[in-house]
Order: C-alpha cells, then structure tokens, then sequence
C-alpha cells in the first residue's frame, strides 16, 4: 500500500467506509457506479446489477491496483486515503491471467500486477469456471486463459486436467495435482475439487456484494 495511504489513514482513522461505487468485472476491469449503484439490486430484485462506467486514467487505475486489500470479514476494498470504497465483485477478488517469463514459460498474474507463486487449494466451478486460493487471496482464472491452465495442471496419472476432464466429464473428483505452473513454489500436492458455483465464495471465504457491518 502507498506510503501517502498509509500517512492517511494514520492521520484520519475515523473516516466512513463507503459501498457500491465501484465494481470488478469477469474480465478484471475496475467500473466507477456513479449513482452509488453498485449494490442496487440487492434491494430491488427486479434489477439487474449495474454495469457502471469504465475508469480510462491510467494514474486512477494504477492507484486503485496498488491499494486493494480484503478485510477479515472476506470484504475487498480500495483504501483511497483514509476511506475504503468497498468493491463488488462479479466473480472473485483476483482475476487470474496467463503471463510469460524472460524464458517465455507461462505464470499466473493477477489483474493487478501481482505474480502468484503458491497456489493451496483449486476449485472448479459447476459451470467451468476454475477458481484458485492464492497467497494474495481468492481468484479465478480468466476464459481466455482457462484451456492454458487446465494444461499446465497435471493429476496423479500424469496426465494434464484438460485431458482428464475430457476423458471423463462427468468424474465429481477431487483431483490430486502434482505439478502446477511455473513459478508456483508449492511443495507436495494440491487438491481441486468440484464446488458448485453458489459456494464458491463462501467455500472460499470472500463477499462478492460486501455489506456494512451492523
């Protein structure tokens, strides 16, 4: 977090957390609800969440992704100087990308900068979706890089996820993993589970619409 952050907040304690003005997409974009609308449909439930606006400055974006942080209660925040702006999430805290190293060998990064070195638990959602427990916290694994990481994953038969998968869908798992990506230091094997998408955030511990605590 931003020294500048940090000197806020020390100096300003007191200052109201605000909800529902900013939102993370699928794709890891940051959107702006002006309204204050990002919860909207929490209470209207004739309401489609609120798309909200696109933030283009890339000094605003680079400072967001610099100072997001999760709280005790599985709530992800912006800390903007001495105020959270609490975050809804459209599918989890991280949204997991491929990247290549200097050697070109393939790693994951999440949507705002940080490399994943450990991964403790995998789970794959009922509609496909893979969902990760990181050392920086809950992601899932971006669909333009999901077929990538479903290939890199070997299983106890040495045989890559993807394969498995396909040679037997409808197998309900779990799955030992004994090689991951590169740079993931993990040491012996990790297990991925089949987990329906409704528990998906509590299985992992984080609010995809962040409430005030009463």
């Amino acid at each position: 977090m931003d020294e500048q952050v940090l000197a806020a907040m020390a100096r300003w304690p007191d200052v109201p957390h605000v909800f529902g003005w900013l939102s993370l997409t699928h794709q890891g974009k940051w959107r702006l609800h002006p309204n204050a609308d990002a919860l909207a449909h929490l209470a209207d439930h004739s309401l489609l969440p609120s798309l909200g606006e696109p933030i283009s400055s890339h000094t605003i974006l680079n400072f967001i992704n610099k100072n997001y942080e999760g709280d005790a209660q599985g709530r992800w925040y912006f800390q903007n100087g001495p105020q959270r702006v609490f975050v809804r999430l459209d599918t989890a805290p991280y949204i997991l990308h491929t990247t290549t190293d200097t050697q070109g060998t393939l790693q994951l990064t999440t949507h705002n900068g940080l490399q994943v070195t450990h991964v403790r638990q995998w789970l794959l959602a009922d509609e496909g979706s893979l969902f990760a427990q990181t050392e920086h916290g809950p992601g899932v694994v971006s669909g333009r890089d999901l077929e990538a990481v479903l290939t890199l994953l070997i299983t106890e038969d040495n045989i890559s996820l993807l394969d498995r998968l396909e040679h037997t869908p409808d197998a309900t798992g779990p799955f030992v993993i004994t090689k991951g990506f590169h740079g993931d230091a993990q040491s012996g094997e990790t297990l991925l589970q089949r987990c329906p998408n409704a528990d998906i955030a509590a299985t992992l511990s984080f609010q995809r619409n962040p409430q005030p605590q009463p």
